[in-house]
């Protein structure tokens, strides 16, 4: 394929990336003074990067040499991935205002972050897979310590940096191994290479250190080491980035290696899959029990929720990847509407609030914010008719139909021992007595729009949405197999 129609077919990033360059030189030479214009000019970069993916072909179409991938599956994390970051913009410079942290450097990073998530999710190539991740990973790690005067971001950013520079250390050498024994990175080649010449030790030595980086990028058990810090240590519009969209980004791209460069040692990386899947259900719903900070509560319920959208990759079939990009696409919503609910929380002084105690009696100060939790609350716990039921309900389903029942029953286990903590945080918000925190209305812009859509979709109003998104989701997962 030509330049020209690389271009075409990479329209998304090529977008994007020139559109970097411009608001970057407008905060070189505006400063501190352009960062809402630069935010409200991302979100609109956003929207226009995501205008060609309506138009590309269902069909898989390779670019740049076979190094990129543009197909249905792409298309629909990449939509996710650009639908939350523009969520991500919209919501932040107030929050990152209260805290005098408003730069102009702040949409720049997450911009570069989602360039480098759209480069994931199409990655073709072991090489462009490490150059995406990479390009999210170092956004990230600058976003975890943006608080340049809160001891608490700066460790943030020096641990996941740390850890992080430690799992692509391993990813690379996974990859150099693969290398090595198949001969090639392009996952074409390495699929055929292990369809033809059947099962070699060091190829699946490559792929668990290749599974074990991405697993960082998950928070997979018992990879997840830097989450609750880093959760907790980052400025809350930068955790709900972390996440919503740098989780789905991630996981799309497990998917496409596992189901679609690796798919016929399906047998040697669903052990670690199912392992991974038990570790982060076991530890997330136990480990959140005894947290009292609000975003280390989210961080595991994060691991947890990987835990069961692990479920629905161990399978390797094709509505196993249908029932993990509809859990992908629920949590996204649940989880960044209740970041947004915490970003609301403030005390009477203007100061953020993140801890669980100061949500009790919320809902006698502010009934509206409390039900939004609440409903956040009992989706992720998958409550029924909540939404947040059905995606659980189709990777134990998933699991079942190949008969790895034992991981569906344990995924129910894990269901009802995370639902304690759920019901805790609903437990607080209406019938403990008011901690005086909240009284102060900063629901400034478009979060309260953005709250009530995201509460909506949580509800049993979601149900409404199933239709649409399971014939996009299977369309989506048919182009692996």
């Amino acid at each position: 394929m030509d330049v020209e129609s690389s271009l075409a077919t990479g329209a998304p990033e090529v977008v994007l990336a020139a559109g970097l360059l411009v608001l970057l030189l407008v905060g070189a030479f505006q400063g501190d003074r352009a960062a809402d214009g630069i935010s409200w000019g991302g979100v609109l970069l956003l929207v226009a990067a995501a205008v060609p993916l309506f138009d590309q072909e269902p069909a898989r179409t390779l670019a740049w040499g076979g190094l990129y991938v543009a197909d249905a599956l792409s298309r629909y994390l990449k939509l996710l991935v650009f639908a939350g970051a523009a969520a991500a913009l919209l919501v932040a410079m107030p929050a990152l205002r209260r805290q005098a942290i408003a730069r102009f450097e702040y949409p720049l990073l997450v911009l570069f972050a989602t360039l480098g998530m759209a480069l994931m999710v199409s990655a073709h190539d072991l090489l462009t897979l490490y150059l995406g991740l990479e390009l999210m990973s170092l956004s990230c790690y600058v976003l975890a310590a943006f608080d340049r005067c809160d001891a608490r971001s700066s460790e943030a950013g020096l641990k996941y940096f740390a850890l992080g520079a430690l799992a692509s250390g391993v990813l690379l050498y996974g990859v150099s191994l693969v290398y090595g024994f198949v001969g090639a990175t392009g996952f074409d080649a390495i699929a055929q290479a292990v369809r033809g010449e059947g099962r070699s030790l060091g190829v699946v030595a490559g792929l668990a250190l290749v599974l074990a980086g991405l697993a960082f990028k998950i928070s997979a058990v018992p990879f997840h080491m830097w989450t609750p810090d880093v959760y907790q240590g980052a400025p809350t519009p930068v955790t709900a980035f972390l996440a919503t969209a740098a989780k789905v980004a991630a996981f799309g791209l497990l998917l496409r290696v596992v189901v679609g460069a690796f798919g016929a040692l399906a047998a040697d990386w669903r052990q670690i899959v199912v392992f991974l899947s038990l570790a982060s259900m076991a530890l997330g719903a136990v480990g959140a029990i005894g947290q009292t900070n609000a975003k280390r509560l989210m961080a595991y319920s994060a691991i947890t929720h990987m835990g069961f959208a692990l479920i629905g990759l161990a399978p390797g079939t094709a509505q196993g990847a249908q029932a993990v990009l509809l859990y992908l696409t629920v949590y996204l919503v649940m989880t960044f509407g209740a970041f947004l609910c915490l970003l609301s929380l403030v005390g009477p002084d203007g100061a953020a609030r993140e801890e669980l105690a100061d949500l009790a009696g919320l809902a006698r100060t502010r009934p509206g914010l409390a039900a939004a939790l609440a409903i956040f609350m009992l989706s992720l716990a998958g409550l029924p008719p909540l939404f947040g039921f059905m995606p659980k309900l189709a990777v134990f389903a998933a699991a079942v139909e190949a008969g790895l029942w034992p991981l569906a029953v344990a995924g129910v286990l894990a269901t009802v021992v995370a639902a304690f903590y759920y019901l805790r945080v609903v437990k607080l918000l209406y019938f403990d007595p008011p901690a005086g925190v909240g009284s102060a209305q900063v629901d400034e812009g478009v979060a309260p729009i953005l709250m009530l859509a995201a509460a909506s979709f949580s509800s049993p109003l979601g149900f409404l949405l199933l239709g649409p998104l399971s014939a996009a989701g299977q369309a989506a997962a048919r182009a692996l197999f």
